[in-house]
């Protein structure tokens, strides 16, 4: 088992994993519709997706956190 402190890393590499994969097929179908070898160019776009998707996830998260932050009310005890 991975050790909990992992988290901040582990949960955004997983969720991009998803998030690319679905994206990914989306965008091949919609561009080329299904075409023949469908699934070796989803792969390969799926990689390229999720190599950009992983690191602009660690830099965006920080960022929406504050935001977030910024647009809702503190805890009340």
């Amino acid at each position: 088992m991975i050790s909990a402190r992992f988290t901040t890393v582990l949960f955004p590499l997983v969720m991009t994993f998803f998030m690319a994969g679905v994206v990914s097929l989306l965008l091949t179908v919609v561009n080329l519709g299904v075409p023949a070898g469908l699934l070796r160019l989803w792969l390969m776009n799926w990689l390229l997706a999720w190599l950009f998707a992983f690191p602009a996830a660690m830099l965006a998260i920080p960022v929406a956190r504050r935001i977030v932050g910024w647009l809702t009310a503190p805890r009340q005890v």
